[in-house]
């Protein structure tokens, strides 16, 4: 399959201009979304030059509006895919879319389907401070009846983005915005890869201990796991779950039974994160079969500071991904592997 290397933000911008391509139902709304602006972060830059305005349409500085607007077009036969600032910003339409678009086909008796994809960018990296930098997936995966899906790679950015436009239900896309300018290879637009929502993908196989992580941690998962084998001969499998809800059960669960030790990695916050729910279920279906160990890496209970050192702080990364693998093999019991530590 021939491929090409392109940015994340080329990657989510092929998935859009091939998505209108192909379907016409599919149009975006957003803030400063057409050119020459393009979108906050450029992600939409051309596109309206090449599809016009009535399917790139800039819209008001309410994201109340843009969700609520989204919905209505998802109900009548569209396929919106709007653009929202930053993740905070869900916060002001949260009753379109918790309310709204995620109860519509349930209350509908299944009639009705809500095709809404919901693109926001955010997390931490960029000292842009408490309001500008959270990671909300978790609560968004507490609603039933939206997916959540967070790519940490080009590939899986567009593949993704395809999926998720294509599917019958709403659809909140996250963005890590430091992955914006990360590199990585992608099939040519002739291939039409699409990736299923709620499959997660083994980034880097290994036998001692199983990271699960998303997003923009899933490189610093693997950072972690080369520093693991060098320093202490221990074979992390990496798993990028790529969809935070629906989340992959059966191949965490796989991988769990095979290294019999856990460590769960995000950037949002530790507490109340999917950090949580996962370490649970794994708990619970796996507790009969063999020792259960596991630990959690999740950012400080604290708003995203300015600084940052203090970003940095809050927020974990390789050494935190480390120190709770070393740890979680301790107290399996398996010490002999940390030998050369």
């Amino acid at each position: 399959m021939p491929v090409r290397e392109l940015t994340m933000r080329e990657a989510l911008r092929e998935a859009l201009a091939e998505e209108m391509e192909r379907d016409p139902s599919v149009f975006l709304l957003g803030e400063d979304i057409q050119d020459p602006m393009g979108g906050s972060y450029k992600v939409t830059l051309g596109l309206s030059t090449r599809f016009g305005t009535r399917r790139v349409r800039n819209a008001p500085i309410s994201e109340a509006a843009i969700v609520g607007a989204g919905v209505g077009a998802a109900v009548t036969g569209s396929r919106p895919v709007v653009e929202v600032m930053y993740v905070d910003f869900l916060e002001i339409a949260m009753d379109q879319l918790v309310s709204q678009a995620a109860k519509i086909r349930y209350m509908s008796g299944g009639q009705v389907a809500v095709p809404l994809t919901v693109r926001c960018q955010g997390g931490p990296g960029r000292s842009a401070g408490p309001q500008h930098s959270q990671l909300l997936e978790a609560w968004f995966a507490h609603v039933p009846g939206l997916k959540v899906v967070v790519p940490s790679t080009p590939r899986d950015g567009k593949a993704l983005l395809k999926a998720a436009i294509r599917d019958p239900d709403p659809v909140v896309f996250f963005e890590p915005n430091v992955l914006y300018n990360s590199r990585g290879p992608v099939p040519d637009p002739g291939a039409d890869e699409v990736a299923p929502l709620g499959k997660a993908d083994v980034k880097r196989p290994g036998r001692d201990v199983t990271v699960v992580t998303y997003g923009a941690m899933v490189a610093m998962a693997l950072e972690a796991a080369e520093r693991l084998a060098r320093e202490d001969g221990v074979e992390a499998e990496v798993i990028d779950l790529r969809t935070v809800s629906p989340w992959d059960r059966e191949t965490v669960l796989a991988s769990f039974r095979k290294t019999r030790a856990l460590v769960v990695a995000h950037q949002a916050v530790r507490q109340g994160g999917m950090g949580a729910e996962i370490a649970a279920t794994v708990y619970e279906e796996a507790l009969d079969e063999v020792d259960v160990e596991i630990a959690r890496v999740g950012a400080r209970f604290a708003p995203t500071p300015f600084a940052p050192e203090l970003e940095r702080y809050v927020v974990p990364g390789v050494e935190e991904i480390v120190a709770a693998a070393r740890a979680t093999l301790e107290r399996a019991g398996r010490a002999g592997l940390l030998a050369r530590r």
